[in-house]
């Protein structure tokens, strides 16, 4: 009799428990990463849109209006005629600082006005471009610091209150 003997098919090494707490680990962590990326990116554009709002909703800062006296001048004049200019002026200033600067320097604020506005024709004055130069030449002229070495002021814009041109 002849016996024959099947091969025997070996089983298949199962994986250690080493190897399976390993993978299981490792799949934890990467779903956990996945879970905590995905938070981040839908919170952060959460906050993102919520700061634009909030930003978008505040009121812009309301400006600080600081009139000065009404100033009369001698212009100058090639006809020989006596011309005078009466102007009022308004600053538009940032800040209470910047008003308690110019307070302590009115004199030699109003000293430089007067000079440049002494030295003025009435031509010049009468056309609406030459009143915007004069503000854009009298805002340098009061941003000028009062002390040497000292910061400049801000004045954001010089608004004419009263112009009278004789």
């Amino acid at each position: 009799m002849a016996t024959t003997t099947a091969p025997q098919q070996a089983a298949p090494a199962s994986p250690g428990p080493l190897k399976r707490i390993i993978l299981i680990v490792l799949i934890a962590l990467i779903a956990a990463g996945a879970a905590g990326a995905g938070v981040w990116f839908f919170m952060s554009k959460r906050v993102h849109s919520a700061a634009s709002v909030e930003a978008a909703s505040l009121p812009p800062a309301v400006p600080l209006f600081f009139p000065l006296e009404s100033m009369t001048v001698n212009l100058q004049s090639d006809d020989g005629a006596q011309h005078f200019l009466r102007i009022g002026l308004t600053l538009k200033l940032g800040d209470a600082a910047t008003q308690q600067e110019l307070t302590d320097h009115m004199p030699e604020v109003r000293s430089r006005i007067l000079l440049a506005l002494s030295n003025k024709h009435p031509e010049e004055l009468a056309p609406l471009d030459g009143k915007r130069a004069l503000a854009d030449e009298l805002k340098t002229l009061i941003s000028q610091p009062g002390d040497k070495g000292s910061a400049p002021i801000r004045v954001q814009d010089v608004l004419f209150t009263e112009f009278v041109v004789q």
